[in-house]
């Protein structure tokens, strides 16, 4: 039997941006660890990062959908160079407004590096912020996207989250206009995400919980979209947790990307609390000794924890790694 190689993969004509921008951030900043947060691997059809200084997102504006590339100019200097970030699709003009966002442009460590609280850091978590000065929260805005996303995190491996997800995307989402990388979709609308059918979610591993609390985000799209463009508060916290299916865990997810929340901490998530545990304690422990360890730095404890994944600290292992049985084909 003789087999025909496939046709090699075709490389999208490159075009002009549909619009640009240069933008000169106040201090460093380095794109890859400050909008790679947003990633989930190399294969994300949302968010790729292509190199330290190279970035890819797509979105949807009200105007229509972009793919938009944050690079740096010039050559020396790479954390102060200046921002070029290259817009196509017909919000392209529309996105240049908050593509600063995106990058880090409202958050500023200044004042928690001027505090007492940062001089009481461990020395760990202060060389971790000597050695990654670029490292800054964003703010997407992107309320929906961020919200599917972390539903589908909840109770689940990171591995099967991110499967469901790119299996999701890509079937109900559209392609990302201009040459963005191989893969790269435009995320759903809320009426595609209502509109998945129930065999869908169970082809991608959703289960009946989740694929429901995804279709109620969905159904308050509207409302997310106005609360992303909001300001941080108490009100913003408890409209999330208004919605049955987001507890504290996703809506610390959601805000830490979507406002650069620089205080909420994820509880009840599966590693986080026997992390930061294990680095100041040398012992496992749960979330409310976690809150006590970092009950010193309240209003910067998000920070604290960026940090102390950047300082490169892995809490010792003691078992198996999980392997979660696929029930979709029983």
């Amino acid at each position: 039997m003789t087999t025909t190689a496939p046709p090699p993969a075709r490389a999208r004509p490159a075009r002009p941006a549909d619009a640009e921008l240069v933008w000169a951030p106040e201090g460093a900043l380095h794109l890859g660890q400050t909008l790679g947060v947003l990633s989930r691997g190399a294969g994300d059809p949302l968010v790729r990062v292509t190199a330290p200084d190279c970035v890819w997102v797509t979105a949807r504006t009200a105007a229509g959908p972009v793919t938009a590339r944050f690079s740096r100019t010039g050559a020396d200097r790479p954390l102060q160079r200046p921002v070029l970030v290259r817009v196509w699709g017909p919000g392209a003009v529309e996105f240049l407004a908050e593509a600063p966002r995106w990058a880090g442009a409202e958050d500023s460590w200044a004042r928690f590096e001027a505090s007492d609280a940062f001089r009481a850091l461990p020395h760990r978590l202060a060389a971790a912020r000597h050695h990654h000065p670029g490292l800054r929260l964003p703010s997407t805005g992107r309320l929906l996207d961020r919200a599917v996303l972390s539903v589908l995190e909840q109770r689940v491996t990171v591995r099967e989250a991110v499967a469901a997800h790119r299996q999701l995307v890509r079937r109900h989402g559209e392609p990302a206009p201009g040459p963005a990388p191989d893969g790269m979709r435009i995320a759903p609308t809320a009426e595609a995400w209502r509109g998945v059918p129930s065999w869908e979610w169970h082809r991608a591993g959703v289960d009946g919980a989740r694929a429901a609390t995804v279709r109620r985000v969905a159904e308050r799209a509207a409302a997310l979209e106005r609360l992303g463009r909001g300001p941080l508060d108490a009100a913003l916290h408890r409209a999330l947790r208004s919605i049955p299916g987001l507890g504290p865990w996703t809506a610390a997810e959601i805000v830490q990307c979507t406002h650069g929340d620089p205080d909420s901490v994820s509880v009840f998530d599966f590693h986080l609390a026997d992390t930061v545990c294990w680095f100041f304690d040398r012992r496992p422990g749960d979330d409310r000794r976690m809150l006590e360890l970092l009950e010193p730095w309240r209003g910067n404890r998000q920070r604290v924890v960026r940090l102390l994944r950047a300082s490169g600290f892995r809490k010792p292992s003691f078992a198996p790694r999980l392997h979660p049985e696929d029930h979709r084909h029983r």
